[in-house]
Formats: C-alpha cells, structure tokens, sequence
C-alpha cells in the first residue's frame, strides 16, 4: 500500500469516477485503474464497483481511514513548515454562501497579509452539506449557521445576524422601514422550501404570532432568493448576510422584529485537531470579525450579538 493508491480511492470518492479522478490528479485512466487494482488486491476487497460506479462499503471505510492519513500528512508538513512565527501549507474552509459574500475578501486579504504562506481552498456550502463533509474529512473547517449537534466537532459562535425582508424599491412595501411579521400574513413571499432549515425558522416565528406567510414561490438557496428580490419579482426572507454592505442598488432592506437571528459560528473537528494553516485562519477570522463584523447590516458581535432567547 502507498500513498499514490490512498490518494487515487479519495479522488474518486470526491468526483465520481475513475476518468474524473485521473483529470482531478493530472494523470492517465489507465494510471488510475491501475492503482486501485493493486490497493484491492493487497487489501483482498473490492473497493469500486465497477458496474454501478461508486465505492463499495469497504470502499468507504477504506476512504475514511485514508483521509485521516492523508490529513495527518499534510499536517506534518505543515507543522515542520511553520517553525517560529511562519505559517506555511494548505488548508481546505468550507462557508455558507451568504456569508462568503461579506466576509471573504476582508478575511483573504488579511491573511494574505498575515500569512502569505498559507493556500485556502474554498467550498461554498449550506450547513447541511458542508457538516458531513467536514466530519468526512473533504474540509478542515467550516463557517455554519448553528446549532451544530456533534459530539465530533467543536463549535465557536462567531457573530449573529438578522432575518429581514428584502424587496425592490418599487415593491409596496418599500415604503416601510420596519414591520411586524402579522402584517405579512397573506402577503405573497419568496420563502425557502418546505423542510429546511431556514423555513422551519421562519414559519416557528410566524406560528408564534398568529401569522400566515404565504408562498409566491418556494426557492431552494439564498443566493437565488436573494437576486430575485433584487430584480423586482417578490419579497423574500433572507439573513442580513445576503446583502453585503458595499452592495449598492435598487433594493430595500425592512426589518421584522419578530425573526430571530441566526447564529453563525466556527466549526471543527475535535480529532484530529487543525493544522498551523487552519489555525491561522481560525485567528485571522476573529480578527475581522471584531473589527467587521457591526458594520455589516443585521450582523451583531461581541456581548450584544446572542442576548437571551435571540438566537436559533
């Protein structure tokens, strides 16, 4: 067993197939193949079902195992490489969308500045997504809404943020600055799809004040509610997140006071514990956090960002 025929399983349980795992490692099928059949036989087990495409159940214990290799790999390097106040290596972050938005050229540029070293490799996600794939080891860690309920993953809350009403400035309720969630009863809305998170969220607030929402359309991704606000064809509900402060245009934001906020938070897994990039990224963040994060619209930090019974 080596680390090519590790490596080669982990391609191509991230992207599907032997062809997708040869171009994702700059190399030939035949290459690929090849690893894998020497790996199968030296385990005794068959690893990818060649019929199906995918792994086999021994496949997937075989990938989990080889990442937790693969990851304590790349911290040794990373470690020897950081030696005194130099952080060098490579570390993989997974963010929510909204947030990335608002939040990423700030934190990118610090680091940039801090720690030139150090390569991040972004995934954009939902927290539905992107849990598993940091307990599966695909990311060092993640920037979520919360609760996150692992016994795997520690949790740092990192800021919270409102749930409002975005429409165009054209929409009759722009006219408003603020509104009480019962006055939205009936109005048509761009509302998240039955089931998920976010709709669980705002139809508990809805429940608690006798309101009725009703769904002009069900959108599945924030970005998307978001943009079709922008463009005139509804109201929706989104987190402050979704519109950055630079972002300028022909929108209104209009606050609800009966949404909650959403807490957002830093996530990692406990073992094996972050390497010296993913750290720096960890401090790089609260950094801009502190310094940012109230001058983001709908965004609270510190002491005042999760006053009892406020956050979800």
């Amino acid at each position: 067993m080596d680390l090519r025929q590790l490596t080669t399983l982990v391609a191509i349980a991230d992207h599907g197939s032997f062809s997708a795992a040869a171009r994702a490692l700059y190399t030939v099928q035949s290459n690929v193949s090849s690893h894998i059949a020497r790996l199968e036989k030296e385990l005794g087990v068959v690893l990818v079902d060649r019929q199906r495409g995918g792994l086999t159940d021994d496949g997937v214990v075989v990938v989990e195992k080889a990442r937790r290799v693969l990851h304590e790999l790349d911290d040794i390097t990373a470690e020897m490489a950081s030696r005194g106040d130099e952080v060098r290596g490579d570390t993989r972050l997974g963010v929510l969308g909204t947030t990335a938005r608002w939040l990423l050229p700030t934190l990118l540029t610090h680091l940039g500045r801090q720690h030139p070293g150090v390569h991040v490799t972004v995934h954009e996600g939902n927290t539905t997504n992107l849990i598993p794939r940091l307990v599966g080891q695909q990311v060092d860690a993640a920037i979520v809404h919360l609760p996150v309920d692992d016994p795997e993953l520690s949790v740092e809350p990192l800021f919270a943020e409102d749930l409002m009403l975005l429409v165009h400035t054209k929409h009759h309720l722009a006219r408003y600055d603020s509104l009480p969630l019962a006055e939205l009863s009936h109005e048509p809305l761009m509302l998240p799809p039955l089931g998920t998170a976010l709709r669980r969220v705002i139809d508990r607030a809805a429940n608690n004040v006798g309101a009725e929402l009703v769904p002009q359309v069900e959108i599945d991704g924030v970005r998307l509610l978001t943009s079709l606000a922008f463009e005139g064809y509804g109201a929706a509900i989104v987190p402050a997140t979704s519109v950055p402060r630079w972002l300028r245009g022909d929108f209104k934001r209009i606050a609800v006071p009966e949404l909650p906020r959403r807490v957002v938070g830093w996530v990692q897994r406990r073992r094996p514990t972050p390497g010296p990039p993913t750290r720096a990224v960890q401090s790089v963040l609260r950094e801009v956090v502190a310094s940012q994060g109230a001058k983001q619209p709908g965004v609270y930090v510190g002491a005042e960002a999760f006053p009892l019974g406020r956050s979800v």
